[in-house]
């Protein structure tokens, strides 16, 4: 079975979010429409459509040319099980005390490793991909040097790896939020597959929005691994949960970007306290004044 796919760019943020709804709308109907930042530090938005069934390339070309966007890009998805070939290509990772692992490696976890059970999904976060990869050996880093948490947020959090990571050892359970509510239960499902279901929360939240997030604050460790543009939007929201001294890691950063996110985050009251490029992306740990 063929699925489709249609995608365009822009040059706002407000622009694609329009488009994105004036997609929705079309006849036959995507069955998922989004919106991402552009990695490439061009300040472009792209608009992504999904199908089941052939689109309207005539009414995608009108409503591209009515948003000022490029023509969609159509193209047809051959049927494929990801959740299969992630668990046959994706290998354990090792970062400092941590070992993120599938359960089909289950016979390969070292004595002594703090173990993270990631099965595949829908959601970003196996600790393959540079950024958070970096953030775990940011967190090692951490812990090496005496770092001692107690109330930890991780925002944006996919598939929660990170918030399971923190919540070896909070004295409290670590909040871990995510806008997206697939990504939501794909966390849940993590959660309750390490049985740390006792230890960590995970709630739908743009940034800090979330009342129950905000309640349980202030935070001495605050992870987001998101985007570049996320992570300046919600940087006075960092410095207003975070607790005096507290270490915030931030990645989902590209290497040509972390000189602008540092400088805003310096503006609102942290300073930098490291800095590790995993090939062409950033992680940084910061400490709250």
């Amino acid at each position: 079975m063929l699925t489709y796919s249609a995608f365009t760019r822009l040059d706002s943020l407000e622009a694609a979010d329009m488009l994105a709804e004036a997609v929705e709308g079309i006849d036959p109907a995507p069955y998922g429409v989004g919106v991402t930042e552009i990695e490439d530090g061009s300040g472009q938005w792209e608009v992504g459509a999904y199908f089941t069934d052939k689109p309207d390339d005539i009414a995608l070309m009108l409503l591209a040319m009515a948003h000022g966007a490029a023509p969609f890009v159509i193209s047809e998805i051959p049927e494929t099980d990801w959740v299969a070939k992630v668990r046959r290509e994706l290998s354990p990772v090792e970062a400092g005390r941590f070992f993120v692992y599938g359960s089909h490696d289950a016979d390969k976890v070292p004595q002594g490793r703090i173990a993270l059970l990631i099965e595949a999904a829908m959601a970003f976060g196996t600790g393959h991909h540079g950024t958070t990869l970096g953030c775990l050996r940011a967190l090692d880093r951490l812990l090496d040097a005496g770092f001692q948490p107690r109330r930890a947020a991780d925002i944006g959090c996919g598939t929660a790896v990170l918030g399971m990571a923190a919540a070896h050892f909070t004295d409290i359970p670590v909040m871990a939020s995510d806008i997206d509510m697939v990504a939501v239960e794909v966390a849940e499902a993590n959660v309750a597959a390490n049985g740390l279901q006792a230890r960590m929360v995970c709630l739908e939240s743009a940034g800090f929005d979330n009342p129950a997030l905000k309640a349980a604050g202030p935070y001495d460790l605050i992870f987001a691994n998101i985007l570049k543009g996320p992570l300046i939007m919600i940087a006075p929201d960092v410095a207003a949960h975070a607790a005096a001294g507290a270490k915030v890691i931030l990645s989902g950063i590209l290497n040509e970007q972390a000189d602008d996110v540092i400088e805003v985050y310096a503006r609102n009251g942290f300073n930098l306290s490291h800095r590790e490029e995993i090939v062409e992306w950033t992680t940084l740990t910061l400490t709250a004044k």
